[in-house]
């Protein structure tokens, strides 16, 4: 192989690996392959400084030991506690929670609500008591203590929120159910959410968690109301299809109007008056001491409206990435150029040997050999002129 060629390939070989080696470095680990989570509370933000390091766990229990279970069931994941100070001398505790989606930190930061809480613009909510201070921002909950406030607080807590690592995909949306919950008479912070036995019994429910039957993965959100008749409860089941609801809801119905509740299974009657009614996949339930018309008012605001919409959960790995095929078809096209050349290389160092040792009229033609040519760059005869026809004497016999 003549060495310029050669040269040229080894660049072009070259060229081929660090280009492979750059494409697996960007689109990082082969699929299937689970990241490690990364760390929830910074070195620093603000004005403030961590001290020390923060104290991970994976253990609910670390987190709240009075309501481990509880976090479980919201999608607890990990959880981080650090104390961080000022240049003036204040500490701030700070207590992060992270959950598998947002749904679940929704409903953790719910629990821990209080009413008298008010509410702060920070994170997705916020809201604050004296020096204590709670929101959640997408997958996380933070409670944050000040030894002293100032009024640059809320101001780090915002930077904080915004420093947090986000979820991807759905995991960060919030239940739909919720778009679903009326304005108009609403007790601030008494919106609770539940997915499951334990968060249900923990809001007070009007409805024991039989009834609601979390086997058909409901979702449930419940309220306290302003109404002329008192505070009353209004709860809101959503199942995943209106067939689903329509069975359940036949199913409250029958133990609200029983004669004797079944021994040993809680009834619903401890609840003053109940009023309820279906709406697509949601069962919307009135309890407390309100009238008729008053719960037909609250009943009425609740109302689903059938959407068309793409459901379907889409991912950003290494197999659905649009970035990645693009690379993939740059690979492939370097791949396929190499391969030529490689075979043209090839191709044409092999007929330069086979001439050079077996010279002859199958691999090459002898220097000598004639052929034929078109002679361009003679000069044209004169016009007029006629050629002369020469002939050889003949031999008389």
């Amino acid at each position: 192989m003549p060495s310029g060629v050669f040269m040229r390939f080894s660049r072009f070989a070259l060229i081929l690996v660090i280009v492979g080696s750059l494409a697996s470095m960007v689109f990082g680990a082969s699929p299937g392959v689970d990241l490690p989570a990364p760390p929830i509370l910074p070195k620093q933000f603000a004005e403030w400084q961590i001290q020390g390091a923060a104290q991970a766990s994976k253990d609910a229990a670390a987190a709240d030991p009075t309501n481990a279970a509880l976090l479980k069931e919201y999608g607890f994941t990990d959880f981080e506690a650090a104390t961080y100070k000022s240049d003036d001398g204040r500490t701030l505790k700070i207590r992060a929670a992270r959950f598998a989606d947002a749904s679940g930190a929704f409903g953790a930061y719910a629990f821990y609500l209080q009413p008298e809480m008010a509410r702060e613009e920070i994170g997705d909510q916020g809201a604050s008591l004296n020096q204590r201070v709670l929101f959640y921002r997408g997958h996380i909950v933070v409670e944050a203590v000040f030894s002293q406030l100032s009024v640059m607080s809320a101001a780090g807590l915002r930077e904080l929120a915004g420093v947090l690592p986000r979820p991807g995909g759905n995991a960060g949306n919030l239940p739909p159910i919720l778009a679903f919950m009326p304005h108009h008479g609403y007790a601030r912070n008494t919106e609770k959410y539940a997915e499951g036995p334990l968060a249900l019994a923990a809001i007070a429910s009007p409805l024991p968690a039989y009834l609601v039957d979390f086997s058909a993965s409901p979702e449930v959100v419940l309220g306290e109301y302003s109404t002329p008749g008192g505070e009353a409860t209004l709860m809101l089941i959503e199942y995943p299809t209106p067939a689903l609801a329509a069975e359940h809801l036949r199913r409250i119905d029958a133990a609200h109007h029983a004669a004797q509740p079944q021994a040993g299974v809680a009834d619903i009657e401890n609840v003053g008056p109940f009023f309820d009614k279906r709406t697509g996949p949601i069962i919307a339930i009135a309890a407390g001491p309100l009238s008729q018309s008053d719960a037909q008012t609250l009943l009425g605001a609740v109302n689903w409206t059938p959407s068309v919409t793409w459901n379907e959960n889409t991912y950003f790995d290494k197999k659905n990435n649009i970035a990645n095929l693009l690379v993939n078809i740059i690979l492939l096209c370097i791949i396929v150029g190499a391969i030529s050349l490689a075979a043209g290389v090839a191709f044409g160092g092999a007929r330069i040997l086979l001439r050079r040792f077996f010279p002859g009229p199958v691999f090459g033609r002898p220097d000598q050999t004639e052929f034929i040519s078109l002679q361009l760059g003679e000069s044209a005869p004169e016009s007029g002129a006629r050629p002369s026809a020469t002939t050889e004497p003949t031999k008389s016999s």
